[in-house]
């Protein structure tokens, strides 16, 4: 849920490498963020950002499969996006006799695009501030499994009457720390072909080394291509059906960049914790990264044996390994890091003077009263269940593929006749 939504991520390069930064909702940006990003340079158009009435930026910038960015590229729906986020596309497609993730994939015409089964590709259409449905039916006096079980029901009665279609997919999303709710709408396209995909050692360059570290040389690219129905609207796949024709267009320069230049991306991004406290980022160090590293190092190391001595498996578990072995070394950098920095120190020392401040300021401060200690408390007791749960997680509930496989069965859409079904769960089979 923390992708599924369109932000603007702005990024001000200077001489003096000193960058000015934001992130915003781009259905948010007010004439003030204009303003200064004119001032700095933004020459494009604002009213071609976004726009619910007209072809505008964000109908380029998709979510590809369950979370990456895309962008479409050509009128006739090619899409880039990253080489790990085609990565399962890749694999899925591969076998030991045309092993695309080892020599990679180029397709000379349109016929020789291989649809990607299961992947789909989301264009959003539009949001709308529901926060007045929401925020009445969760007081503070909720506990809070009472407050997530009120929001889900209310969420699943938004959705049930936003989804109208089976290429409409709706979403509630809580931004700003849950004070405000918005149901996005995209349009799903399901048909879905790859076009290009480099060999790994193009795509994976440098491996799990290389992975998460800067400056980096990967050509971390894939090529895809959106299909419609005749109709230009999204469709089930089929060999009539033909490249989806975009609102709007994103051009490839060849041009390149200079220092100074403006520059901003858009996207769906992950989430940040650059505002925990020092105990969350002590309890998210040792209670979570830890044990994460520790799981899947191990598990990791028993696939790779495998993997090196068979291609077959190697082809069957490359994402598997992939998708576990990004964050694996994304928390042990992560935890070099914050060491090597001294985050801690340094938020300690943060709170030491919040907390000066607190009590030097009393007709202000008093709101603010007991939160550090109540941070503190909070924190130091759960410490323990966060460190178990990770485990959980990591071991029974994201180690077992039988487990995953009937989570995918419990959310199975209720909706197709039961031939589809049979073979949505084939597929799910095959897979694991």
């Amino acid at each position: 849920m923390k992708k599924l939504f369109l932000s603007l991520t702005i990024l001000f390069v200077a001489f003096t490498a000193r960058a000015d930064e934001g992130m915003w909702l781009l259905k948010e940006l007010n004439r003030e963020n204009i303003a200064r990003m004119q001032e700095l340079g933004f020459t494009f158009p604002a009213d071609q950002l976004y726009s619910e009435q007209n072809p505008s930026l964000k109908d380029a910038v998709v979510i590809f499969g369950g979370g990456c960015t895309g962008v479409v590229v050509s009128e006739e729906g090619l899409v880039f996006t990253n080489h790990h986020c085609g990565y399962g596309a890749i694999q899925q497609l591969s076998a030991v006799e045309h092993d695309y993730l080892r020599d990679g994939f180029a397709a000379a015409s349109k016929s020789d695009e291989l649809y990607a089964d299961g992947l789909t590709v989301s264009f959003l259409r539009s949001m709308e501030d529901v926060t007045d449905r929401i925020a009445p039916h969760v007081p503070l006096v909720m506990s809070e499994i009472q407050r997530e079980l009120a929001i889900d029901s209310i969420s699943n009665e938004l959705i049930s009457e936003y989804e109208s279609d089976p290429f409409t997919r709706a979403r509630v999303i809580p931004f700003f720390s849950r004070n405000k709710y918005y149901v996005v709408l995209y349009d799903l396209f399901r048909d879905v072909r790859m076009v290009v995909a480099p060999p790994s050692s193009v795509g994976k360059f440098g491996g799990d080394t290389d992975n998460w570290m800067w400056p980096r040389h990967t050509g971390d690219f894939s090529v895809f291509r959106v299909y419609a129905g005749k109709d230009n609207q999204p469709a089930n796949y089929s060999a009539d059906n033909v490249p989806y024709q975009p609102k709007y267009v994103v051009p490839v320069s060849l041009a390149g960049a200079t220092e100074g230049d403006y520059a901003m991306t858009v996207g769906y991004p992950g989430s940040t914790q650059r505002y925990l406290s020092s105990w969350g980022i002590r309890q998210r160090m040792e209670s979570e990264n830890k044990p994460r590293i520790e799981v899947r190092g191990a598990k990791q190391e028993i696939w790779w044996d495998a993997m090196t001595a068979n291609d077959t498996i190697r082809i069957k578990y490359a994402s598997k390994y992939a998708g576990s072995s990004n964050y694996w070394k994304n928390s042990m950098g992560m935890n070099e890091a914050l060491t090597r920095l001294g985050v801690l120190p340094e938020k300690e020392a943060l709170e030491s003077r919040l907390a000066e401040w607190i009590k030097n300021n009393p007709a202000q401060g008093n709101k603010y009263e007991g939160t550090l200690a109540t941070l503190k408390e909070a924190y130091t007791a759960s410490d323990e269940l966060a460190r178990n749960t990770t485990y959980f997680l990591e071991t029974f509930n994201n180690g077992i593929e039988l487990i995953r496989f009937a989570n995918t069965i419990l959310r199975f859409d209720s909706d197709g006749t039961e031939e589809d079904k049979q073979a949505f769960i084939n597929d799910r089979l095959v897979e694991s």
